[in-house]
């Protein structure tokens, strides 16, 4: 087999994500799994699930990782590349302990390992690693030979996930009317996270004011605001912005919040804003609700036009990407170069997160670093 299809030393791929629930009885059995050890009382969570009640108790999250696994698999099968993937979720089910069991009895032990979260944050990276070391402690306890797994790198800057974003902002400035096109802002919409979470994100030398966190998202933004400049040769001012604040009032989180936003640029005149969903990879509750239905419904009571660009989903591009992303991990481990595709200013991430990065809350072991228990 060639190097540019050799998936050695992996013999499977992980697809991890947050899960979600799959009907109205779901609902409140999911939020429980999301808040578990925070105390919530359930008339709280029932409350909370409304947005998903909305939807018939629904996240389109599931689904997206359905399609996202059948891209996959059709990528890995047409460029001959011989290795399964397989679904585990944090929250619900296919649960992720559940997944990692059933790879470990197919006989895989080394297994990559893609979560669908391209950014630098505590939740974002560290937690997942935090429930590998989780699930294999679990594992290790019903007496099954431990596989090794190791977390693929952050993917935020892979032009397999750039160029499907700035497409579908290419493709929401079009839809809007032609008389406020070109003087349509472009609002980047990530997660709110604390601040201090965001401020100790990614690596200890990233450490500061927003951390590798809010640092990724302005490289990424950036990136396609001038990409779409190129394309229309029209300047779309831009501002990265945030969404789906869930924490106590009390404790500072990274602002604006995109409701706050829209009503900002309409007061000063902006015609027109697209949302673009920069920080999330599928079209999961947080878009559908916060942005779909809320963000909207403030932007249609201010009477402001506003269109919401596509996630990257299931984009045949981005199934590529991860295949370059498996491909280039696997040359690594076995010690051959191996091209690492980056766009902007902050190059490819690293691929073992080193002590210190996206630091625990509590202290909690977690796999597929370099502090890592099950090496």
């Amino acid at each position: 087999m060639s190097d540019d299809r050799d998936p050695t030393p992996y013999d499977a791929l992980l697809l991890l994500s947050f899960g979600g629930p799959e009907g109205p009885d779901d609902v409140v059995p999911f939020l429980e799994n999301v808040t578990r050890g925070r105390g919530i009382p359930t008339e709280r969570l029932k409350e909370v699930g409304q947005h998903y009640f909305l939807f018939g108790g629904v996240s389109p999250i599931n689904d997206q990782n359905r399609a996202l696994l059948g891209a996959l698999r059709k990528d890995f099968a047409d460029h001959g590349l011989d290795l399964p993937v397989y679904w585990g979720n944090r929250n619900w089910a296919p649960y992720l302990t559940d997944t990692l069991r059933e790879m470990t009895r197919d006989g895989h032990r080394r297994i990559a390992v893609l979560a669908t979260s391209a950014y630098a944050s505590y939740s974002g990276c560290r937690q997942y690693r935090e429930n590998l070391a989780d699930a294999l402690a679990t594992l290790e306890a019903e007496g099954l030979e431990l596989p090794r797994v190791d977390k693929l790198r952050h993917y935020f800057n892979h032009p397999g996930f750039v160029g499907p974003m700035t497409e579908g902002v290419l493709r929401a400035l079009a839809d809007l009317p032609a008389e406020v096109r070109d003087g349509a802002h472009l609002a980047f919409t990530t997660h709110s996270i604390p601040t201090a979470a965001a401020d100790t994100s990614g690596p200890v030398a990233d450490h500061g004011d927003g951390g590798a966190y809010v640092r990724q998202h302005l490289d990424v933004a950036r990136q396609i605001a001038d990409a779409v400049r190129a394309e229309t040769g029209t300047e779309h001012p831009w501002e990265l912005v945030y969404q789906s604040r869930s924490g106590a009032p009390h404790i500072p989180w990274l602002e604006p919040d995109i409701c706050d936003h829209l009503e900002e640029l309409h007061g000063s005149g902006v015609p027109a804003v697209v949302m673009v969903p920069i920080g999330f990879v599928s079209d999961h509750m947080e878009v559908l609700y916060d942005l779909d239905t809320e963000a909207t419904a403030k932007a249609a009571e201010l009477g402001l036009p506003v269109r919401r660009s596509a996630t990257v989903g299931a984009d045949p591009r981005f199934a590529e990407a991860v295949r370059e992303l498996v491909l280039e991990r696997a040359a690594t481990e076995r010690g051959v170069p191996a091209e690492r595709c980056a766009l902007g200013d902050l190059g490819p991430s690293h691929d073992l997160c080193p002590i210190g990065c996206c630091p625990a809350r509590a202290p909690r072991p977690a796999a597929a670093g370099a502090d890592s228990p099950y090496a």
